[in-house]
Formats: structure tokens, C-alpha cells, sequence
């Protein structure tokens, strides 16, 4: 297939450069450890999936319904984008159907972290300023509605530049191809309107987090009494922030990858680089801030240690939520 211009053909150039080096110059104990290391947080968070299923409070009620989807979301990510890098280094090519599946996911999940940190936000705002409405406002059925309009939003753009693709060349389809996302730009107008996407994306979830954030703080002064719930609920809306910066680091892998595919002189100082991107910036932030959340939480932490000990140990029979 025909490229349309000098800067699409660059990103090929870029994430074929990488293929040959990752192939030629991976170091097999690096790789073992960033991908042991998803593998065990994967565990750790289907842990605490296990644990947010084990008590109906925590399906009932919407703070742990989102934070359970965040935990799941943020897992599926980490097990598709391990999965893609083996690929990579394997030097394997995937039929471009297969490759779309994989990017679908891989995609969707990415695109949902940001959003579903929003709503968290939203959802304590709603339970500090509104407290005698909350339980009207954030329903359980409300919640899932949400969570469907994440993924319609986060799978909007890929099925586009699929459908684009499909339509252009439907033999392409069918081709056998390395598998990244950038595979899917046949455009330079697809990579042009994906990186818009990125930053819309940013910004709006960057005034939502800091709009709660704003006002959580403002009613936690003002408030005489429920001033601890208010002080709490503060905290968890600065830890999304933090959560969001971690995101942030996520949608800059690319940028980052490319500038130093472009700067690097040495082979293998690239292949470092590019090693210490993907584990820094595209895997740690992805296992660290779904336990950062969790294990701060009295009605969770208690009943997470004890499945993370294989059952073993005392079990709390009832769970106080506040």
C-alpha cells in the first residue's frame, strides 16, 4: 500500500528501525523482567477484581464499581501491550485482522483510564456536595450506563480509521503485517486526527479532575460537620490527579519513542532507551495506581490481604463502607 506523505512514512521507518534492533540487540533478562513484572501485577490485580466481586457492597456501590472497571481495564491492558512487545521482539507478523483486534483492545482500554478516572472524580464530588442527592444521582444502573459510554468513546476512533482502511484496500486486511497501532495509518490525516484525539481527550479529563478537585477542596473548608469524609474524599480526587499524570506519561510513549529513534546515534543506546520507555512510562503506571488506590482503603485492604495470602489468615464477615 501506497503512503501518502514524507511524515507517515517516517513512523514505518521508525517501528521497522525498532523491530531490527529489538531482534538484533534485546537483551532476553531485560525483557523476561518487564514481562514478569506485568504478569505479576496482572495477578495482583485480578487479586483485587476477585476481591471487589467477593461482597455485594462492592457491586452495589458506584465508587467501587468504577474502581473495580479501572483495575480490570488497566489489567487488560497490561496483558494486550506485553503481548505486543513479544511480538515485536519475536520479529512475528500477524494478519492485519488479527493485528486490529489486538490494537482494538489495546486501543480502547488505553483511551477508557482517563475517562473512568473522570467519572471517579465526578462521582466524589457528587457524594461531598451534594450528599443528601447522592445516592439519587449515582445509581448503580446510572454506572454502567457511564462505563458503556467510556468504551463507545474509546473504540469510536479506532473503528474509523478500521472502517477507512477496509474501504480503501480490502485486501489489506488480510495482508501479513508487524503489528502496532501505527500500522493502521494509511493517512497522514489518521495520525493527524489520533494525536487530537490524545489531547482532547487530556484537557477534558484534565478540567473535570481539577474542577472536583477545586470544589471538594472549597466544600471540605466551609463544611462544620462530615469534615473527614470531605478531607477523604479530597485526597482520593489529588490521587486521581496524580493518576492522571501517570496517564499522561502513557500518551506520551510515542512521542518519547520516536524522539529517541530520531536522536540516538547508537544502536544500541536506542534499544535502552526504548527499553526503559516501555517499562517506565507505559507499564509502571499501569500496575502502580490501581493498588495505590485500593490498598488505601479500609474496606478493601483488609479482605485484598487475606486473598492475596490464599485465603489464609482472619476474614473480616462484614465490610463497613463509608
Amino acid at each position: 500500500m501506497s503512503l501518502s506523505n514524507d511524515s507517515t512514512v517516517e513512523v514505518f521507518l521508525i517501528h521497522q528501525q525498532v523491530l531490527h534492533l529489538a531482534l538484533n540487540e534485546g537483551k532476553i533478562s531485560r525483557v523476561f523482567f518487564a514481562i514478569l513484572m506485568s504478569l505479576f501485577f496482572i495477578y495482583l490485580n485480578a487479586i483485587m477484581v476477585y476481591t471487589l466481586w467477593s461482597k455485594p457492597v462492592f457491586k452495589e456501590t458506584p465508587r467501587y464499581i468504577l474502581f473495580n472497571h479501572m483495575v480490570f481495564n488497566d489489567s487488560i491492558q497490561l496483558f494486550v501491550t506485553s503481548l505486543l512487545y513479544i511480538l515485536v521482539l519475536a520479529y512475528l507478523k500477524l494478519i492485519m485482522a488479527a493485528c486490529a483486534f489486538l490494537v482494538f483492545v489495546s486501543s480502547t482500554t488505553f483511551r477508557n483510564a482517563p475517562l473512568n478516572l473522570a467519572l471517579m472524580s465526578v462521582e466524589r464530588y457528587v457524594a461531598i456536595s451534594f450528599p443528601l442527592r447522592h445516592a439519587e444521582i449515582a445509581t448503580q444502573k446510572r454506572t454502567y450506563i457511564a462505563i458503556g459510554i467510556i468504551w463507545c468513546m474509546g473504540l469510536l476512533h479506532f473503528l474509523t480509521d478500521l472502517l477507512y482502511v477496509a474501504v480503501t484496500d480490502p485486501k489489506y486486511l488480510t495482508s501479513e503485517i508487524f503489528c502496532t497501532r501505527e500500522r493502521l495509518f494509511i493517512k497522514q490525516w489518521q495520525l493527524d486526527v489520533y494525536q487530537g484525539f490524545n489531547i482532547f481527550y487530556f484537557v477534558s479529563v484534565s478540567v473535570i479532575i481539577l474542577f472536583t478537585y477545586i470544589r471538594i477542596l472549597i466544600t471540605a473548608r466551609s463544611l462544620s460537620s462530615n469534615k473527614d469524609s470531605a478531607v477523604k474524599a479530597h485526597k482520593t480526587v489529588l490521587l486521581h490527579i496524580i493518576q492522571l499524570g501517570l496517564c499522561l506519561t502513557s500518551f506520551l510513549y510515542s512521542f518519547i519513542e520516536r524522539a529517541a529513534a530520531m536522536a540516538s546515534t547508537s544502536s544500541s543506546l536506542f534499544v535502552d532507551l526504548r527499553y526503559l520507555n516501555y517499562l517506565f512510562v507505559l507499564i509502571l503506571p499501569r500496575c502502580l495506581s490501581p493498588l495505590i488506590y485500593g490498598l488505601r482503603d479500609d474496606a478493601v485492604r483488609p479482605l485484598f490481604i487475606y486473598y492475596f495470602r490464599c485465603a489464609t489468615g482472619k476474614r473480616k464477615s462484614t465490610v463497613n463502607v463509608h
